[in-house]
């Protein structure tokens, strides 16, 4: 039964650590540790990304800023509460890691940036138009994770696929591939008060509809 949970989110990730390492929380007595990778785009930006990393995974293992990684996990979602206001939290929660040399990270960044997901449409979903005219619609699918819990992750569609969701409801069973993409915003918390924040969300690339074993493909570019 794990392991067939374990096949609903996986994520793989390839660049270089961008953060120095700190302490997160403990579960159970085990530490666990967070750090941040910057993985570049098929253009010249690159994403943040949050990753969580248990103390098991970082025995004989050192590694500086600037220092390539390979990292396999899941992405995880869980609520905190800031300011009295509850958000939304995403990490990649890490189960391999490994260093990598310049020659063995080459040929990862190749493809730095995957993610599979298998769950069901858990809000309604939001399309929306750009000023530059491009369709977009917001999605949050919830993935079942062992122990009666769930991830939340926002993920967003673009063009003939941005159309497709469009129509989905909540409840309907979706399987989709991307990329985990980070952005910031502004975060107006008073008259003269401006905080720049970091989001997080699947850009998908791929996704396939389920639905009482009768199945319907979209496919479009990523965004």
């Amino acid at each position: 039964m794990l392991e067939n949970i374990m096949e609903t989110n996986k994520v793989k990730i390839a660049g270089k650590v961008s953060s120095k390492k700190e302490f997160s929380h403990e579960m159970y007595g085990e530490k666990f540790y967070s750090i941040e990778v910057e993985v570049p785009r098929l253009s010249d930006s690159v994403d943040i990304l949050p990753v969580t990393i248990s103390e098991r995974l970082l025995v004989n293992i050192d590694f500086n800023l600037g220092q390539y990684v390979i990292i396999e996990g899941q992405l995880r979602s869980y609520n905190r509460y800031i300011n009295s206001v509850n958000r939304l939290i995403l990490t990649i929660f890490a189960r391999e890691l490994y260093l990598a040399d310049n020659e063995e990270i080459a040929e990862h960044l190749k493809k730095p940036n995957e993610i599979y997901l298998d769950g069901y449409i858990c809000k309604k979903p939001i399309y929306r138009v750009t000023p530059f005219g491009r369709e977009i619609t917001d999605i949050l699918i919830a993935v079942n994770r062992a122990y009666n819990k769930s991830d939340y992750i926002p993920a967003i569609a673009w063009g003939r696929n941005a159309r497709f969701c469009e129509n989905l409801v909540v409840g309907d069973h979706i399987k989709l591939w991307g990329r985990i993409q980070s952005r910031e915003y502004q975060k107006r918390l008073s008259a003269d008060e401006v905080e720049t924040r970091r989001a997080y969300e699947v850009s998908i690339s791929r996704l396939e509809f389920v639905e009482n074993g009768n199945n319907r493909t979209g496919e479009e570019e990523e965004g």
